[in-house]
């Protein structure tokens, strides 16, 4: 056995020297990460604007929380918001104490958690891997779709992830030999704050993990280290009182159910079955379901086989006495093969959303990260053939050629198309009541709708033409430190693309410009109106900053708060609204474009205030 492999193993935390970064690079590299971070995500801190349905409902639960002071019961237009933890509304509530109320910070904690997260995948993968694949995994982080894409609305997700993450982190160094004891305490906080970030999933996932990680190592016969104890003596400290607060002040709910039976058993345990009322939600069908996380990785996602082979590689080492169970990089790769597997089995069984195994990536990139930067290492153990990285190149590469293509020929045959500054009155349509998914948007993409994206798009296929063949050429040429950042380099560019072509989509995806129609013309006493879902038009609700009545609305999240004695009387019926319109006083009626036909039938005397990407708000006075 050679001197290395012998410092390897009486030093187990430090990382192969064939992992190591060039010295010419080094600081570069750390410098390109915060240019990425910078480029991809500081500009959308600023625009679009909120998005209608979920992103817009979670900052007016904040605006509400920071307005009223009620920091334990969410509300939303008034009504009872209770299926939603606190967490994420303590954070944007105390950005608007501090940046006033608008869409800097509203995304700025979530922001933060995206740079937070990629910061610890630096600092693990550093310390598991070496300083290439931690290089690498804060690279990955900054510059995978689905971080980006799921990013884009305001949802704990990726703070969750971040939690979950850190707590596994401080759990598994904790195990360390002479490790502080303030580790186990810190991963036991920040189960807690994952808990008030998005319920019992953040208390399974590092449980379940931390759990199976010690019965197949057999640590668990350490437990008296875990100091148990005094942590769930810290753990309840921290996550229980909002709990008791929120069941104590909210009861008398539909059937006599408060917030305990809707928050634990209807949003957990029956959302879960598929049975929680009511059924806003769908389930991805299985093969779509495990394929589209190809996409949610992408572009990293094609270097699984690098990662799969770290598998079989540790075990060949394992047998050859080179590694060690206590080898951090081992332990650490164990850790997250449980962690990414727990979470996809969860939800491939519940139901899910596109977004719920955002936890599953940080796992799974730091697995690629380190299985890309193995590969590169020119003393790979067991002589690891690069194979697999040029493989991976050459098909991005094709990809990436082939997607450029596309898009070039969807220019060029809609280049005698007229810009239309309203890019959703090119946009096809499809029925908002049936499809749910978080996703749906992309089904309204049509041929028209190029004219309006003609310079994200003519950016985005650059960046898709030449990154992943300059990744592969670079590969060839066994440059593998530069090809893997030139692929990262050009997926920065192709966020920023897909950041600018968000900012077009802004009319159809948020009803901001209507919300400023109505604040010119309505006073005081005037009423507003929302027909339908309230999540058809909430961004009114954050940027007009008063009640508004909600025409047979009393559907999906707005149903449970609505069931409460003191819920506000907003909920009006197709009589209710007919008796009003030819009343004395003036009325501003909110219609999506999928229940137009059906208002206009209804209401054949209106004035028409505005319209923008097919949404209407009308009048019943000049």
């Amino acid at each position: 056995m050679g001197s290395r492999q012998l410092s390897a193993i009486s030093t187990p935390t430090i990382p192969e020297e064939p992992n190591r970064v060039p010295e010419r690079l080094r600081a570069a590299s750390y410098w390109a990460l915060a240019v990425v971070f910078v480029a991809v995500y500081f500009g959308s801190l600023f625009s679009p604007a909120l998005l209608d349905d979920a992103d817009s409902t979670h900052a007016e639960a904040a605006r509400e929380m920071f307005v009223s002071g009620d920091y334990v019961t969410l509300h939303v237009n008034g009504v009872r918001y209770l299926e939603k933890a606190p967490l994420p509304y303590w954070l944007v509530a105390f950005c608007y104490r501090v940046f006033g109320v608008n869409e800097f910070a509203s995304r700025l904690p979530m922001t933060l958690s995206v740079l937070l997260l990629g910061v610890l995948a630096v600092v693990w993968g550093r310390r598991a891997f070496g300083e290439r694949a931690g290089i690498y995994a804060g690279l990955m982080i900054y510059t995978c779709v689905g971080v980006f894409l799921f990013t884009r609305v305001l949802i704990p997700d990726v703070l969750l992830s971040l939690l979950i993450a850190a707590s596994l982190y401080f759990f598994l160094t904790a195990l360390e030999p002479a490790a502080q004891v303030w580790r186990w305490y810190a991963g036991y906080v920040c189960v807690a704050l994952g808990v008030l970030t998005k319920g019992l999933i953040a208390l399974a996932f590092p449980g379940g993990a931390a759990f199976l990680y010690l019965a197949l190592t057999g640590e668990w016969r350490r437990w008296r280290e875990f100091r148990l104890g005094s942590a769930l003596a810290l753990f309840l400290l921290t996550a229980v009182p909002w709990h008791i607060l929120a069941g104590l002040r909210n009861t008398g709910g539909k059937g006599g159910h408060g917030f305990f039976w809707f928050y634990f058993v209807n949003e957990h345990f029956l959302r879960f079955l598929g049975r929680r009322y009511p059924r806003d939600y769908n389930k991805l069908p299985w093969t779509l379901y495990w394929s589209l996380h190809l996409v949610w990785l992408f572009p990293w996602s094609f270097y699984l086989p690098a990662a799969i082979r770290t598998v079989t590689d540790e075990r060949r080492l394992s047998e050859r006495g080179s590694r060690r169970l206590g080898d951090f990089g081992g332990r650490t790769r164990l850790l997250c093969w449980i962690l990414a597997g727990l979470i996809l089995v969860f939800f491939a069984i519940s139901t899910n959303q596109e977004y719920y195994t955002f936890p599953a990536y940080f796992p799974l990139l730091m697995l690629l990260a380190d299985g890309i930067a193995r590969c590169e290492c020119i003393d790979c153990p067991l002589g690891v053939r690069k194979g697999w990285l040029r493989v991976s190149a050459a098909a991005l590469a094709a990809i990436g050629l082939a997607a450029s293509a596309s898009l070039l020929t969807l220019l060029w045959q809609s280049r005698h198309l007229p810009f239309e500054p309203d890019i959703g009155n090119v946009l096809a349509t499809h029925n908002m009541n049936t499809d749910t998914l978080s996703t749906s948007h992309m089904l309204d993409l049509s041929y028209a709708s190029f004219a309006a994206l003609r310079l994200p798009a003519a950016l985005a296929a650059v960046a898709l033409m030449v990154a992943p063949l300059l990744s592969f050429l670079l590969r060839l040429r066994r440059r593998h430190y530069v090809a893997t950042w030139a692929l990262g380099a050009g997926m920065a560019v192709f966020l920023v693309a897909a950041h600018i072509a968000l900012g077009r989509f802004g009319p159809y995806l948020s009803s901001k410009e209507l919300a400023r129609e109505i604040a010119a013309r309505a006073r005081a006493q005037d009423r507003v109106m929302i027909y339908g879902d309230q999540a058809f038009g909430s961004s009114l609700l954050f940027y007009l900053q008063r009640p508004i009545d909600l025409v047979e609305g009393r559907t999906t999240s707005m149903w449970f708060g609505s069931t409460f004695p003191d819920a506000p009387k907003i909920y009006l019926s197709d009589a209710d609204l007919q008796r009003d319109w030819a009343g004395t006083d003036r009325v501003f009626l909110f219609v999506p474009p999928h229940l137009k036909t059906k208002v206009d039938e209804l209401l054949p005397n209106k004035f028409v205030v505005a319209e923008v990407s097919g949404k209407y708000v009308y009048s019943n006075r000049p």
